[in-house]
């Protein structure tokens, strides 16, 4: 059996996996938690990683391949000159443990310590407080025996 790509339509992915699943096909819909900012307010969401396609493992001479195309939902297999383009197993593990690793890091979160890499100032420990925006963040900084509250890029910090 070999993993294939699936595009399914406009906003029809849920459909198209459980007519998919109904008719005994397994599948992987890999989908991640991505912070967004609504109303000046962050909040978590759902989002499929690859929008618009699924996999699916099957077998070329299984017989579910011509109720494909007439699956509710599904809008057809990604295909190179007429053929299924096989996807390699190690892939979809690989995505699998991707998205396993995303889950357990989470993000940063209040009280993880950085340290800050650009800017003046660079080389200093921080503590995270808490997101300014969707590319900033509020970090502590200990400088001149005091701890000043300021205001830092995100790709200006690692965690440390």
């Amino acid at each position: 059996m070999a993993w294939y790509a699936l595009q399914h339509k406009p906003a029809q992915a849920a459909r198209a996996l459980a007519n998919l699943e109904n008719q005994g096909i397994e599948c992987f819909f890999p989908e991640i938690d991505v912070e967004t900012i609504q109303q000046g307010k962050r909040r978590m969401r759902r989002e499929p990683l690859f929008r618009g396609y699924l996999f699916i493992n099957l077998e070329l001479t299984d017989p579910v391949w011509h109720k494909l195309r007439s699956t509710r939902g599904v809008v057809r297999v990604v295909s190179f000159g007429n053929r299924p383009a096989p996807i390699a197993d190690e892939v979809i593990q690989g995505i699998r443990e991707g998205l396993e690793s995303a889950a357990e890091a989470g993000g940063i979160h209040k009280g993880d310590k950085l340290e800050i890499l650009e800017g003046p100032f660079r080389g200093l420990n921080a503590v995270f407080q808490e997101y300014d925006g969707e590319t900033r963040a509020m970090v502590l900084i200990d400088f001149l025996q005091k701890q000043h509250r300021v205001s830092m890029n995100l790709d200006q910090v690692r965690p440390g």
